[in-house]
Parts: C-alpha cells; structure tokens; sequence
C-alpha cells in the first residue's frame, strides 16, 4: 500500500483486492472495515471521500485487510454484528447473529404481550442476541439464557449489560435444560440449536470452518441431534399453552414438526419461512 490515501482510493483499492481474493462482498467489506478504523459510520465515508488518512490510520487498516484477506469473519474482525437494529458484540467464541434468526424473535414477540409479564426460556444463547433483543422489546420479561460454553455466556453477559437487560437476564450454564436449577414452567421457549450436518461441514465457507465454533454449528450426522433432545425434554418445561420456537436448517422442517407432533402434552404444531422462503422456525404449543 503507498503511503499517501484517501478514504476514495483506499475503498477502490481494497475492494479490488478483496475481489481478486474470491469475497462474496468486497465493497462492503472494505466499507465496514475502513469505518471501523476511522470509528464513523459508513454513510459519513462518503462525505469525507477525499480525506487523507494518517499513517496510524492505514497501519490498522493493512492489519485488518490481512485478517479479512484469511477468510476471517467481518463481525469478528470488527467485534460486533447488527441484529433486530441493535449491535451486539461478537467474538469467535460465538456463532455470528444471522438475518435468518430474526425470523424466530418476530414470531416470539408476536406471542409476547408488551404490558404483561412473562417468563421466557432461551436455549443454546450464544451472544444473547435473542435474549436480549426480546428482554430489550418487552420491559416485563424475564428471560433465563443457558449455554455449554463459558466463554460464549461471558460475551452474552457483555450483551446485557450493553443494552440495560442485565437484570431482567439470568445466564446459565450447561446442556439444554440440565443447566436450570429448578423445575420451571415458562410461557414461551425458544433456541437456535446446532443443526449442521457433518458431512456438510466441509462444504461451508471458510469464514465459517476457520473461525465459527464448531459446538454451535455441528449436530451429528443429520443435524438433528439437539434438536431431537429439544422435542424429546420439552413439554415438561412449557406452560400450560405456551408455546416453544426452535430454529431449524434448510429441509429440516419436516422431520423437527413431526418428532413435535409426536410428543404427548404437544399441540397446534406450525412451520415458519423465513424472508428468503426457508422454512426456518418450528412452532408447537403445550396443551392446556
């Protein structure tokens, strides 16, 4: 990179080279990562396309442009990712907050009252960005949040502080329904589970197999394992006529509804499609 840039010819060039590297989104990229630097956002990039950067300034940017050039994720690299029009932090230790989960949180909140209190349940948190977007969107909820990883529920509590939910939050620790404490009956459970297959881990983009933790992703031959220990364990913990939503992979709908179906105290079992046309949410109810 020569010494002198401005934010114009900074942008042009790295989207050519982020280009020439085989990214799905180059200019993009280059626009998150120079804002990031620069601590603006990227509408303000270009009001300010002729402003020079400092020599400090072009120093992290050629970090950050080798970092993005290995394939590692843009939310990592910045350390946040924008979910249901709020920021979240986001680390390798957590899988990424996806478009495609927002599907799960407006169904959720459709079922959540805004003036009533309710007790909600959420499974295999990750960031919290479903916990805490719901707690954020209803100021009468209280949710309790469990995953496996340690490290995953230090960045969800990060999370609820950053966006004034801590208190309405409690994080736990362990596998699925073995972290709670106590026998509990909640209005409303949901989870974004590991669903990916084994055999198609291979097939992912690198930005998920070099960075993302596997323990969030991979769910045994099928991709069903959790979610068939979440069908199996579930009615005990529903509220009379609450409702469960567990987010699910491509083609998996089918087999998820039927093993809910199945299930005795289960009822009014439902498939949601998320924008893109996937079915992506499961629904069932606990019969009264």
């Amino acid at each position: 990179m020569p010494p002198d840039w401005t934010i114009r010819s900074l942008l042009a060039w790295m989207s050519q080279d982020f280009a020439a590297a085989g990214l799905g989104t180059p200019r993009l990229d280059a626009e998150l990562l120079i804002a990031h630097v620069l601590g603006c956002d990227r509408v303000r990039l270009y009001m300010d396309l002729d402003r020079p950067l400092s020599a400090a300034e072009l120093a992290s940017v050629r970090g950050l442009v080798q970092r993005r050039r290995k394939r590692e994720p843009i939310a990592y690299i910045v350390g946040q990712r924008e979910f249901y029009r709020r920021a979240f932090k986001t680390t390798s230790a957590v899988l990424i907050p996806r478009p495609d989960t927002e599907t799960l949180v407006q169904r959720a909140l459709e079922l959540l009252p805004k003036d009533e209190a309710r007790h909600v349940l959420d499974l295999c948190t990750g960031s919290a960005a479903i916990a805490v977007t719901l707690a954020a969107e209803r100021p009468l909820l209280q949710v309790d949040a469990t995953d496996l990883s340690l490290e995953a529920l230090a960045v969800a509590k990060d999370n609820a502080l950053q966006h004034a939910v801590a208190g309405r939050v409690r994080f736990l620790q362990g596998d699925l329904f073995a972290a709670l404490p106590e026998p509990t009956h909640y209005d409303l459970i949901v989870a974004n589970p590991p669903y990916i297959a084994t055999a198609d881990w291979e097939g992912l983009a690198p930005e998920i197999t070099r960075h993302e933790p596997r323990l969030a992703l991979l769910a045994g031959a099928q991709g069903l394992d959790l979610l068939e220990r979440l069908c199996e364990q579930l009615p005990p913990w529903l509220a009379p006529l609450g409702t469960a939503l567990f987010e699910v992979g491509a083609g998996q709908a089918e087999a998820v509804a039927e093993k809910l179906a199945a299930q005795p105290g289960l009822q009014r079992v439902r498939v949601h499609r998320d924008l893109g046309g996937v079915a992506r949410v499961v629904e069932a109810q606990r019969t009264a």
